[in-house]
This record gives C-alpha cells, sequence and structure tokens, in this order.
C-alpha cells in the first residue's frame, strides 16, 4: 500500500512537471532573469506594459544565418522595436556547444550583423530555454503587455534554410504582433517551430 502510494504521488510530481514544462497560448509567460551582452541585467517582468518578442537564436545554425543574412531579422527587430515592442535574443547554447557566445562574442556578432535587438541575453545553462520549452533556433514567443503569452512557434511559414523563401513565407510574429496592436485576436497563436535544436547540456 505504501509503495502504491509513493507510486501515485510520483505519477503527479511527473505530471504537474509536464504541466508547467511548457507554456501555454493565454497564460502568463514564465518570468526570468537573464544577464545581457551589454553588462545589464533583464527580467521580463520589466517589460509589463510592452508587447515582447522573445528570439531564441544560434548564430552558427543555417535556419538562424538564412534570416540574419538576408537581413530578414534585423528588419523586423528595427520595424517592431520602433513600434515600442521589446525585442530579446536568447542563447542558450551551452558552453562547448554550438552557437555558445560569451558577451564579447555577442556584442561583436549584434555590430558585425547589424542586429537591433532591446538586449541579447546569455542563458549557458538552459534553465529559460526549458521553461519556455524552446526547440528550435529560431523559436519565437510574443508576450502581450499583460504579460500573457499570444503567440509561439516559428519566425515564419516555410521551414527552409534558403532565403529566398522568406519573401514568400507568412511572417508569423509581424502578423501576430500587428493583429493584437490592432486589438484583434491573433490567427494563428500557436505554430511549428523550425530550425536547428537548441544545443543544451
Amino acid at each position: 500500500m505504501h509503495a502504491l502510494r509513493t507510486l501515485i504521488a510520483l505519477m503527479a510530481l511527473l505530471a504537474a512537471g509536464v504541466a508547467t514544462a511548457a507554456p501555454k497560448i493565454g497564460e502568463p509567460a514564465p518570468d526570468f532573469t537573464l544577464n545581457g551582452s551589454d553588462g545589464k541585467s533583464y527580467a521580463l517582468s520589466t517589460f509589463r506594459g510592452k508587447y515582447v518578442v522573445l528570439e531564441w537564436t544560434n548564430h552558427e545554425c543555417p535556419f538562424v544565418r538564412k534570416h540574419y543574412g538576408s537581413g530578414n531579422m534585423q528588419a523586423q527587430q528595427k520595424e517592431l522595436t520602433g513600434k515600442g515592442v521589446a525585442w530579446l535574443s536568447i542563447v542558450s547554447s551551452a558552453p562547448g556547444q554550438q552557437g555558445s557566445v560569451d558577451v564579447a562574442a555577442a556584442r561583436e556578432l549584434t555590430r558585425s550583423r547589424g542586429a537591433a535587438p532591446t538586449a541579447v541575453l546569455l542563458d549557458p545553462s538552459g534553465e529559460v530555454g526549458h521553461k519556455y520549452d524552446a526547440r528550435t533556433t529560431p523559436h519565437m514567443f510574443v508576450v502581450a503587455p499583460d504579460g500573457k503569452l499570444i503567440y509561439m512557434g516559428g519566425i515564419d511559414s516555410i521551414p527552409s534554410s534558403d532565403a529566398e523563401d522568406i519573401a514568400k513565407a507568412t511572417p508569423y510574429v509581424k502578423v501576430a504582433l500587428a493583429e493584437a496592436m490592432g486589438g484583434k485576436p491573433v490567427s494563428s497563436p500557436s505554430t511549428r517551430p523550425y530550425g536547428c535544436s537548441v544545443k543544451y547540456r
């Protein structure tokens, strides 16, 4: 009987872990605090009152290179931050893994690529990536001013590493923000992310 109770308790704990493993649309986005490449510390909660884009990135991933090499990611960053959106690029690659960067490397990447996020955040432990169940680079999330998640998934609708596909694709992140900022429900709040796997420990 004791063994059965123990098993039931363990199953309940596992179920709770699964339930909280991934964020859900319409629920509060998991809060976090990470250090930025600019030496400052950033908490998601400090952006309450603004729309926030979370972009998981790995500069060595061909799918990320597609969007940065073409200038698409930078263009979206500049357009949306110009509208008051906070854009946080997050690196969850573990030290020694593909895409891992230190502060100096992150700064140089931002400069050399002409990137324009609000901040580049370093998550070498992968803790924040796991909170969001971030699976690919890029993997995109949009948080509303009330702190709730309104979009998660791919940056666009064509899962390829070919830059020529960008113009033909539906830009999910831009569409979600345009709809939300226009007072409309997000038409595609959850889509399938594509890219390289996040290089956790």
